[in-house]
């Protein structure tokens, strides 16, 4: 014992005994390594723009400990100038493959600076990952503890533009309005309290449809002062004439393609919400500025660009999009809104991303200061996976909070007079819910002029190298699930073994497949293999786009990956077929130019289209014919492309070509994506309910049919 103490004396004595260095070195290596895994998943994450908050803050993370990492290997001088060498090319890997992550959404450049803010949550990210490479993460200062507010919004590093500041002190007081302190505060009906309420109101989607369309009750069509040259269709007018009779919350979420934008806009003149807040994806905010031109164009709209330097602060529409929001959401909250539209409203579904806590943070903001605000939540796909897809929607709404149905909601399930576990609860918590303000329909209920659309299967066969080896990498994983799968049931004792394909252990199987991929493991997984499916396909869906554009004139053509862009783009200049090209780092100056190119020019006859980028808010209807090159993972995504084309005004039937890789796993995915078409229908329009898991996994499915098929392969053998 006394020998192990002085050697402890001793290294303390040095600085540093020699076990301290073994372990630090193995720390540092341990930290590029952690470093390459995030980089990984960040660039996984990132298909383009917009790239979630949760996402940019691990990138930021890499970056900031890639660059000190850097600093402390060249000062650190037990190292030779090999390892170090070796040392700064493994980050200088790392580097890069953030840099070309950063080319897909070019908003992620600002990160890279300097000054770059660091806000709490990336300094939280950045002492979880040094611990896990096992480093001591320094200690950050002590921040002044916020003042209380209620609700409570951070405001720390945020900005305020100078045009607010001027508004805020033409009218430094906001009028009390005691009808909404009164409102909040107002006592609850007790009958239903200690019941679990929330579950049951979103399984009433599911049980409770019996055939009905999950619409309130609208006041009939009646003419609305609309500018000249400019009409409402008669199913817009019902959603302005219910805000105009008094009621504030909606959740519209008619088909794409209906008109929702000028809905809202006129919702809001009908109701005098303003000034009133618009928080939209990046991509359509433009648009929101143009629609207020066009449709309300004696209110003044302002768009949030960066800082807001521009921001006209005394105007009555606030234009910001989600990317944004959180330099802004300070002052956005004390401004004093008395209206607040969310476009593409699924968005927000992950409550626990940033962007969904800054929606209900202002939410709730706005709903503590005016009485009765209007609230509208616009989407055409507001489930994607699941049918708790609606609980931010419905928070942001105010008709719920953390745990149970507020107000007006839980006195009209405490009027139904039944419980959970009553016959009937379900049909009359759904009702309750509807009339909430869920407004939901469909094109060939409501527009007689918009011709149906379909969706036509093109498959292609995978020639050359390409596809053998993408079928080669398809059969090695089928084989290396299958050889688990085998493992899996020999572990059972032998009573249980049987020749029957045991479905419970090919799902788990999968899942751990899933996890793995998801986790790069390295190896061929169901993610490598569709980005490679989506590369072959890319050559053969441009040439039946170029021989379509010359039969049938103007066509749209979307993919998920610029490298499928870039090949489809060079085969149409190959071919001396003028294109134009929206992507997600254009400037909206150039996106502008582009749309106009394909709309204005006939000489322009492809319009090639970032799938993530150009999926929402563009009006592309001078084409009615589209191609699919890549599969996306949910149809809400396809549906959304399809609606560029599909929308009130197209005089033609509106065919989207999808191309499939045939004899792939490609044709799985297709068909998995086909049977989630169901899900809003099942939900929003009382389809019958023919699938009863409605938050199917299409990635976890696809490698489940792919197991599942290889092992009846070998059972026919």
């Amino acid at each position: 014992m006394a020998r192990a103490g002085q050697r402890k004396s001793n290294g303390a004595r040095n600085g540093r005994g020699a076990g301290q260095r073994r372990n630090t070195r193995a720390s540092e290596r341990s930290l590029i390594s952690v470093l390459t895994g995030l980089a990984r998943e960040v660039d996984r994450a990132v298909s383009g723009p917009p790239t979630r908050p949760v996402v940019r803050t691990k990138f930021q993370v890499v970056a900031l400990l890639v660059r000190e990492e850097r600093a402390r290997v060249l000062a650190d001088t037990d190292l030779n100038d090999s390892k170090r060498a070796r040392k700064l090319e493994q980050l200088d890997g790392v580097a890069t493959l953030i840099a070309r992550t950063a080319v897909r959404d070019t908003s992620l450049l600002q990160l890279l600076a300097d000054d770059a803010r660091v806000s709490d949550s990336a300094r939280a990210v950045k002492a979880k990952v040094m611990r896990s490479a096992g480093l001591e993460p320094p200690e950050e200062p002590e921040s002044e503890p916020a003042a209380p507010a209620e609700p409570a919004l951070s405001t720390k590093n945020q900005v305020q533009p100078q045009s607010v500041t001027a508004r805020q002190l033409a009218n430094p007081f906001l009028a009390p309005d005691f009808e909404a302190a009164a409102a909040r505060n107002a006592p609850q009906a007790r009958r239903l309290a200690g019941w679990e309420l929330l579950e049951p109101l979103f399984r009433s989607f599911e049980q409770g449809a019996n055939g009905a369309p999950s619409c309130m009750t609208l006041p009939d069509p009646r003419p609305v002062p609309t500018p000249a040259g400019r009409e409402l269709m008669p199913h817009q007018s019902q959603v302005v004439a219910a805000a105009a009779s008094g009621h504030r919350t909606f959740l519209l979420a008619d088909e794409p393609g209906l008109g929702k934008t000028a809905q809202a806009l006129l919702a809001a003149q009908a109701a005098n919400a303003y000034p009133l807040l618009v928080v939209s994806p990046n991509v359509v905010k433009t648009n929101w500025e143009n629609e207020v031109r066009l449709w309300t164009p004696q209110k003044r709209a302002t768009v949030v660009h960066g800082d807001g330097d521009q921001v006209d602060g005394f105007a009555d529409i606030v234009i910001v999009n989600y990317e944004i929001l959180d330099r802004h959401v300070g002052w956005l909250g004390d401004l004093g809104f008395r209206g607040m539209v969310v476009d593409e409203a699924h968005f927000i579904k992950n409550k626990t991303s940033q962007r969904s806590q800054h929606i209900l943070a202002l939410s709730d903001r706005i709903q503590a200061r005016a009485a009765r605000p209007l609230l509208m939540a616009l989407t055409g796909t507001p489930l994607i996976n699941d049918i708790e897809d609606f609980r931010a929607i419905w928070q942001f709404l105010g008709w719920i909070d953390d745990t149970m149905p507020l107000g007006p909601l839980m006195n009209s399930l405490e009027e139904t007079g039944l419980t959970p576990v009553d016959r009937g609860f379900f049909a009359a918590a759904r009702a309750s819910v509807i009339d909430m303000g869920i407004v939901r329909r469909q094109k060939v209920d409501v527009v007689a002029d918009i011709p149906a659309r379909r969706v036509a299967d093109m498959p292609v066969e995978l020639d050359g190298a390409a596809g053998r080896s993408i079928r080669a990498a398809e059969a090695a994983l089928a084989a290396r699930l299958v050889e688990r799968y085998r493992s899996a049931v020999k572990a059972r004792s032998a009573d249980s073994a049987t020749d029957a394909i045991d479905h419970e252990v090919v799902r788990r199987v999968a899942a751990s497949e899933l996890k793995a991929a998801s986790a790069d493991s390295g190896a061929e997984n169901v993610f490598t293999m569709v980005r490679r499916i989506g590369q072959a396909k890319a050559s053969l869906a441009a040439d039946f786009a170029a021989q379509l554009s010359r039969n049938v004139g103007k066509v749209v053509f979307f993919a998920k990956h610029i490298d499928v862009m870039d090949q489809a783009e060079q085969m149409f200049a190959d071919r001396g077929i003028r294109y134009a090209s929206i992507r997600g780092d254009q400037s909206p100056s150039v996106r502008k130019k582009n749309i106009a190119a394909f709309v204005e020019d006939p000489e322009v006859s492809i319009v090639v289209c970032s799938l993530t980028a150009a999926g929402v808010g563009l009006n592309l209807q001078v084409a009615s014919n589209l191609v699919l090159a890549e599969l996306s993972w949910t149809d809400a995504e396809q549906t959304q492309a399809i609606d560029r084309i599909h929308r009130i005004g197209q005089d033609q039937p509106v065919t989207a070509w999808r191309i499939i890789a045939a004899h792939t796993i490609d044709s799985k995915i297709a068909e998995l994506i086909d049977s989630k078409s169901g899900l809003a229908a099942r939900a929003l329009d009382g389809a019958p309910d023919e699938d009863p898991d409605m938050s199917t996994n299409v990635q976890l499915e696809a490698l489940v049919g792919l197991l599942t098929d290889a092992l009846a392969a070998e059972l026919l053998v």
